[in-house]
């Protein structure tokens, strides 16, 4: 069974090599993903973000290591002590200590827990921002079909008002109607040219934030697919979500890391111990000792090796309020947690009503739709005979209009609410949705890991790239369309949306 249970869509071998490869266009929603997966700047710098907070655990454990420092120096004596006969005109000297701290009082040993929690938190942090980019993308790629199907409606609207409208003079000419008649038409035709030019902008409008999130142009999106793991009730939403939100875990994560800040604040009053070895060469360069230099040793070395305890006795009171402050940040981190959850209770159960209720309305749109096509085509046939006027097929047009957008909108609507509860849930991945292969998924671990066994201090990483990719060279958003990009808006394809 896939992770989690839930139902994968994936992408074909040759389907990835296609994404992958550039340029690259998104046609589907997987693709879409897919790309914004592979070069959103948003979860491009979350990972480089998440390696920076990975240094934090090595920089705490430096604190346990040993450290070796090494001095030289070179002194120049331009006026001797008149008192002293053995006095040097110069020296040099070298010298090498090691320390190796002991004991510290639980200071560094709890710094490094609450570094490695904070870790833990930040790689859910770092899947919180990609739930979040994924159902942004989603949203334009829906907006983008949505706009599709609406301005296809106007556009077919005004055709047929334009008929009306022709119609309508051409029965003025004759006599048959009157000059009231032939302006409704004119006025309904002139306010679907207006609306046209607005769905044309939003359509131009979605466009731009499905570029700025993908990366790619929208070309000739299809129909997205079903979704996968949407829970059977709120109540098991809920459940899921408090046990996988990233957003609750991060949080739960950092309180824990807030108690050993505690931990590390109280070992301010505890001693610390530490081992020390040294040594030192001096050369005082054959000016030692005047005229009987040559029986005086003009080198010395030293070593010496012992164990250092230091106690405080006294801290003007530092060590309580840094421990205080420690506490107060722990009440608010643990105050967070509750917080979060409230919020992630909150983002369930409004997605779950959100979907549910557009469920519901396509149900009734559709419905809608099939009645609106059929009183217009009874009003059309009535209006024949003169048992209905023109502004009655006008109403019954814009009333089918309405009920087509309304349709559109709530399958738009639905899906965009069951994939935001998904990722409410904590189901809303690249490795839940089964988006690429194994060896493709970014795995902050594998940083992390190897970061950690670094000891050499003169170590560097390669100067940083921008790894995503920009949009400047991409041409405008259009508000062109094909007949193929309008989309489902009756019955027969509703399954298609949702």
């Amino acid at each position: 069974m896939p992770r989690g249970g839930l139902v994968r869509f994936g992408l074909s071998g040759a389907a990835l090599a296609l994404v992958l490869a550039a340029p690259a266009h998104a046609d589907t929603l997987q693709e879409a993903l897919t790309q914004a997966y592979l070069n959103n700047p948003t979860l491009e710098a979350a990972r480089a973000q998440q390696r920076a907070l990975d240094e934090n655990v090595a920089i705490e454990r430096a604190d346990g290591r040993p450290g070796v420092t090494a001095t030289g120096s070179y002194v120049e004596f331009l006026k001797q002590n008149s008192t002293s006969f053995t006095a040097p005109e110069r020296a040099f000297s070298v010298g090498a200590d090691l320390s190796v701290p002991i004991y510290s009082g639980g200071a560094i040993k709890n710094a490094i827990r609450a570094a490695e929690v904070r870790v833990g938190a930040g790689r859910a942090d770092l899947r919180a921002t990609q739930s979040a980019l994924f159902s942004q993308v989603v949203a334009a790629y829906m907006d983008v079909l949505r706009s599709q199907a609406i301005l296809g409606l106007t556009a077919n609207q005004i055709e047929v008002l334009a008929v009306n409208f022709q119609a309508t003079s051409d029965r003025f000419e004759i006599g048959d109607l009157t000059r009231t008649d032939v302006a409704q038409s004119q006025a309904r035709l002139a306010l679907a040219q207006g609306d046209f030019r607005g769905a044309q902008a939003n359509l131009i409008g979605a466009r731009e934030i499905y570029m700025q999130l993908v990366g790619e142009i929208p070309d000739d999106l299809q129909p997205p697919p079903p979704l996968p793991g949407l829970p059977d009730s709120v109540a098991v939403a809920v459940d899921i979500a408090l046990e996988n939100n990233p957003d609750l875990i991060a949080a739960r994560e950092r309180a824990e890391a807030a108690v050993y800040d505690i931990d590390v604040a109280g070992a301010g009053r505890l001693p610390r111990v530490s081992v020390f070895l040294g040594g030192d060469y001096e050369n005082f360069a054959g000016t030692l000792g005047g005229v009987d230099s040559a029986i005086i040793p003009q080198t010395a070395t030293a070593a010496q090796a012992g164990v250092q305890l230091s106690i405080p006795i006294f801290q003007g009171g530092r060590p309580a309020a840094l421990e205080r402050q420690a506490q107060a940040r722990s009440a608010v981190a643990l105050e967070r947690v509750i917080e979060v959850e409230r919020d992630v209770i909150a983002q369930v159960r409004a997605s779950y009503s959100s979907w549910q209720a557009s469920l519901a309305i396509i149900e009734s749109s559709l419905t809608a739709v099939a009645a609106a096509e059929l009183s217009l085509e009874g009003v059309r046939a009535e209006n024949s005979i003169g048992n209905r006027t023109i502004l009655d097929v006008l109403n019954a047009e814009q009333e089918l209009l309405n009920a087509r957008v309304d349709l559109v909108t709530a399958r738009r609507n639905a899906y965009v609410a069951g994939f935001s509860l998904l990722a409410a849930m904590g189901r809303a991945e690249a490795r839940d949705l089964g988006l690429v292969d194994e060896g493709l998924l970014y795995d902050p671990v594998v940083n992390y890991d190897r970061v950690q066994g670094q000891w050499w201090d003169w170590s560097r990483e390669p100067d940083p790239v921008v790894e995503s990719t920009s949009t400047a060279d991409l041409p405008p958003a259009t508000a062109e369309i094909e007949q193929g990009e309008i989309g489902p808006v009756d019955d027969q394809e509703s399954d298609s949306i949702y």
